[in-house]
């Protein structure tokens, strides 16, 4: 780690230690940060059955654990192979500095060899190995312990798809009341047609506001873009970001839906717990318990009612795939006995973005760690009240939702979201954006190392509606090692132009005339392995894609909500077909991407399920 940012760390901690011994400074920002209410409910002993089983205690598994407990008379075991979030998890600012951490374990996709079957299909070409990071989260509350916390649940004609793609009860109407259910909105101008009061999830505007802000709100309205709230009844529009905050802290799954219930006795939370099979009856096809791994110690539980899988959606067809549930031949090709035929591991879908678009400005205007280690403000305005620089989540200030295919800036569905961070690459010294993305090291010096330091913000457009299709798939039986990730980015035409377009209306945006008093200047991308193109043509943006390609962290559909004969894993209520009592719960059921943030919706999906699952098991 660079020495600017232990400056700036070590201004933060002493900070911290001087508030926490003055006890009478400790405020609710203060009592968030320190975590007061820790769940401590990691027993080692487990009783031989519960009625249900949750593998996974990320975001909507903790939705259903919190759920299912609200009948005394069931009990609940929730298997987490992560543990608890810690101070610095807490930190909106520092999210971008968790990766290769316990809390985000390195997982990287598998190389594609350049120029397969002779055509240029290659992608994270220039990242360390030529393989993609793909971000997860590894802790109670699951990625939302790690991600940039922004609240975007995309809008009504996704939903719709979903149900005329053979889906009944998951149109728009039928999951807004679950959206709303879950969230507590502090949001001004909320209007509560769409926004909840009262939920456990609080949602708010970060409480730092920076003239970049007002200025990317502004190029929007001089482009002929709204500034509306997205989550009413138009998508399209620029909009400051919605963010899953309380007292400007980071608001997780786990402290959101946990915490309240930690002293339920029919709640048993496990940590550090690897679960290695789930046990199916191969006569009767039921799910009758769970194997796992803790402490060294093999363990078998019994689930009396059913066993809900929620451990995401690259976690999840490895479990399955292990416990004989998924593409016959695969399976069998690895001596795994097959018990159901299901396109297990399909149809993995991502949000790619275009991390380093960044833009120099003349003014100390963006966030930049040389000046934020000398800062001993922020840290106490931070901890004390929660507000500040610190509460930008991973720096991120405002989002627009667009459809680049419709000109018509008021019209279409969104398919490119542009998201203004207050930093960037250049102002990123300690590297950790470098890392996140993999970028490496030779690349990262030849484009950006005579910019470090100078003050930089970035526009990362983000594909909404990709059109291609990953897949996930098991090197070998063993639960351990982590499976083949192939993400086929880019591999379909339409995604390629899509994105260019995004890049374009990026650049548009920053050459408006609400940036020009900053001068707004796009951070020449000169790439070396693109030379062979004319700077900033189709053709060259398409090459910095393939090299420069960054997960957002937002994966899905790879146990596909559908009806059988379309590929489907799961049934409308989420029941794995062919198996009785296993029901999926978790992002990996969408059967299309949402043009939003993939949080907000495995909020609403393990809402939804929780009702499903009580009207099955009365």
């Amino acid at each position: 780690m660079k020495k600017t940012f232990n400056k700036s760390l070590l201004s933060f901690l002493l900070t911290f230690l001087f508030v926490e011994k003055s006890r009478c400074l400790v405020t609710p920002a203060l009592r968030e940060f320190l975590s007061l209410d820790k769940l401590n409910l990691d027993e080692d002993s487990f009783s031989d059955e519960y009625d249900f089983i949750v593998v996974g205690g990320g975001t909507a598994g903790s939705v259903v654990a919190s759920r299912l407990t609200e009948n005394p008379h069931w009990t609940v075991l929730m298997l987490e192979r992560g543990v608890e979030e810690s101070v610095l998890t807490d930190v909106p600012l520092l999210a971008p500095a968790l990766y290769d951490t316990d809390y985000i374990p390195k997982i990287l996709s598998d190389p594609r060899p350049r120029n397969i079957n002779n055509r240029n299909d290659s992608y994270c070409l220039g990242l360390q190995g030529a393989r993609c990071n793909l971000l997860s989260g590894n802790a109670v509350g699951g990625s939302s312990v790690v991600n940039y916390m922004i609240y975007a649940r995309g809008g009504s004609a996704d939903y719709d798809e979903w149900k005329a793609l053979g889906n009944p009860g998951w149109s728009y109407k039928d999951v807004l009341p679950y959206f709303i259910k879950s969230e507590n909105s502090y949001l001004p101008d909320a209007d509560y047609r769409y926004h909840g009061r009262g939920g456990y999830l609080d949602v708010n505007y970060p409480p730092y506001d920076s003239e970049l802000t007002d200025a990317f709100l502004k190029a929007g309205t001089e482009l002929g873009y709204e500034t509306l709230d997205y989550h009413g009844e138009k998508i399209i529009g620029f909009s400051k970001v919605q963010a899953t905050l309380r007292n400007g802290h980071r608001m997780s799954a786990s402290k959101a839906f946990l915490r309240p219930i930690r002293k339920r006795p029919n709640f048993h939370l496990s940590q550090r717990t690897t679960v290695t099979k789930i046990v199916i009856d191969p006569r009767t096809k039921t799910a009758v318990g769970v194997r796992f791994v803790k402490n060294n110690k093999k363990y078998f539980v019994r689930a009396r009612k059913e066993v809900v899988v929620s451990a995401g959606t690259l976690k999840t067809p490895q479990i399955l795939m292990l416990s004989g549930v998924g593409p016959k031949d695969h399976l069998k090709s690895l001596g795994i006995p097959v018990i159901e035929d299901l396109p297990v591991g399909h149809n993995l879908l991502d949000h790619i973005c275009m991390p380093t678009l960044n833009f120099l400005v003349n003014e100390s205007v963006t966030i930049v760690q040389q000046r934020l280690a000398l800062d001993f403000k922020s840290p106490l305005d931070y901890l004390i009240k929660g507000t500040g620089v610190y509460t930008l989540p991973g720096g991120t200030a405002a989002v627009a939702f667009l459809s680049v295919a419709d000109e018509d800036s008021g019209k279409g569905k969104a398919d490119i979201e542009l998201v203004m961070g207050l930093s960037g690459i250049p102002s990123d010294v300690a590297g950790f954006y470098k890392r996140s993305i993999g970028l490496s090291d030779d690349l990262h010096k030849t484009v950006f190392g005579k910019y470090k330091g100078l003050d930089s913000f970035t526009v990362v457009p983000i594909l909404l509606k990709p059109k291609s299709r990953g897949r996930i798939t098991l090197r070998s039986t063993d639960p351990f090692e982590l499976p083949r990730y192939e993400p086929n980015y880019y591999d379909h035409a339409d995604d390629v132009k899509t994105m260019i377009r995004g890049i374009r209306k990026a650049i548009e945006v920053t050459s408006t005339s609400a940036f020009k008093r900053y001068n707004a200047t796009l951070v020449p991308l000169v790439f070396p392995q693109c030379q062979h193109t004319v700077y900033m043509t189709d053709s060259y943006w398409e090459c910095v894609m393939r090299h420069i390609s960054s997960t957002v962290g937002h994966f899905a559909g790879s146990c596909k909500m559908s009806p059988r004969d379309k590929a489907g894993v799961v049934d409308h209520r989420l029941r794995v077909y062919g198996i009785k009592s296993l029901r999926i719960v978790d992002n990996s059921i969408m059967p299309e991407l949402i043009a939003g943030h993939t949080c907000a919706p495995a909020y609403m999906i393990g809402e939804k399920a929780s009702d499903m699952i009580r009207e099955d098991c009365k």
